[in-house]
């Protein structure tokens, strides 16, 4: 059972680090703090897994696995302090915090104290620590042992006052908070580290306990094992918490995508047609939905406008009266509202034009203008039109220039 909940904390914290990935090359300062600390966490916790030990055991190095385990650990935790020490509180405040000045001050020093602690880890690992024989658990297979007592107080000095700071900070911001999601995510947050404080104070009592009152074995190994099940237990709240503010984003970063999906048809074609419009050469629907150049709300603007800009081109080739051949084209169109279908119709015949004539000296009329008061309300207007342009087939557009030229020759027209 102990097992099954660390490889799906395990799992769970790498896919949280996955989803937060772009905040390091996008976000400001303390959010990739705030992506170092899911990061280093995780791989913490894939080094408490069967699997990884395993692997991790073939290196040549007696109990590897441990010092692995807590260096990934105090980076995270590092990078957990900077994190909460710069998302409260404004520098341009009269009169700072108390709370906000202690915590970035212990920030500040976790930098010089992180990497004495890692420094002074390695020493005692090599020295004091009695590593004759692989451990399968370090702590109850060194239970009793003064060396490895004096290397886990140093290990555990890190996370007891993170979790005092980060439980302080969270469990005050969630008073605070604006949004109903956000109380509840810093709740959620804020109880976890009052967990991992009192799984880091049991953990050092259990340890100096088994150097001066010596446990059995079996003893030592339910302890360990309980504690490290109310570890798993506040990770899986940490990722809970976490999830739960970034639920509005996560609808929003999925209607951008679907969007974008919807969107690549007509896109594709009108910068093909035109190299010079993108930035970068269009790729396949496939290609663009996952490649992470760019955010996809920056995309979809982009997007929009290389729309916009390639039909201005096509002014050059669509002939005067292709507008109205396409409104009466549309008028048969499947779709209830006849404005998307026209301008799709407009689109594909001009792109035909494009393909087999030169542009003329004079452009001709532009498409009705639309009343677009953002990217989003252009971006909808568009998915209608490319939707409508994917049904439309070569034979149609050839036929609609057609109609079109039989129109520039009556007299009326």
């Amino acid at each position: 059972m102990l097992h099954f909940f660390r490889y799906l904390t395990a799992a769970v914290m790498t896919l949280i680090a996955v989803w937060r990935f772009p905040a390091v090359r996008y976000g400001d300062a303390h959010r990739r703090a705030l992506w170092g600390g899911y990061a280093g966490f995780s791989v913490a916790l894939w080094l408490y897994t069967p699997a990884v030990m395993q692997a991790v055991d073939r290196i040549p190095v007696i109990d590897l696995n441990a010092l692995l385990r807590h260096f990934a650990s105090t980076a995270a935790i590092i990078a957990s302090l900077t994190y909460v020490a710069t998302s409260y509180g404004k520098s341009s405040e009269a009169v700072m915090p108390r709370h906000v000045t202690v915590s970035r001050w212990i920030a500040r020093a976790s930098y010089p104290v992180g990497a004495i602690g890692v420094t002074l880890l390695t020493i005692l690992f090599f020295t004091v620590v009695d590593r004759r024989r692989q451990s399968e658990d370090f702590l109850s297979d060194h239970a009793g042992e003064l060396g490895a007592a004096a290397y886990m107080s140093v290990f555990y000095f890190f996370p007891l006052v993170t979790t005092a700071v980060c439980g302080y900070q969270w469990s005050r911001g969630a008073r605070e908070a604006e949004t109903i999601s956000m109380r509840i995510g810093l709740r959620l947050m804020g109880i976890s580290m009052w967990m991992g404080l009192l799984h880091t104070t049991a953990r050092i009592v259990i340890v100096w306990t088994a150097v001066f009152f010596p446990l059995s074995h079996s003893t030592m190994e339910m302890l360990i094992d309980l504690t490290a099940m109310w570890m798993n237990l506040l990770f899986l709240i940490v990722a809970v918490g976490a999830s739960i503010p970034t639920t509005s984003v996560v609808a929003a970063r999925w209607k951008t995508w679907k969007t974008l999906y919807r969107l690549h048809p007509l896109w594709f074609d009108l910068v093909k047609a035109f190299p010079g419009t993108s930035l970068y050469p269009p790729g396949s629907r496939l290609a663009e939905l996952i490649h992470m150049r760019v955010p996809s709300d920056v995309r979809l603007d982009r997007w929009t406008q290389d729309i916009a800009d390639a039909c201005e081109k096509l002014r050059y080739y669509a002939p005067e009266t292709l507008l109205w051949a396409a409104e009466e084209a549309a008028a048969s169109h499947p779709d209830p509202d006849p404005e998307p279908g026209a301008e799709a119709y407009w689109i594909a015949a001009a792109l035909r034009a494009a393909a087999t004539t030169k542009p003329s000296q004079h452009a001709t009329g532009p498409l009705q203008e639309k009343p677009f008061v953002d990217t989003n309300s252009e971006a909808a207007w568009l998915v209608r039109v490319s939707k409508a342009y994917a049904v439309i087939t070569p034979g149609d557009a050839q036929e609609l220039l057609e109609q079109s030229a039989e129109l520039s020759l009556e007299p009326d027209a």
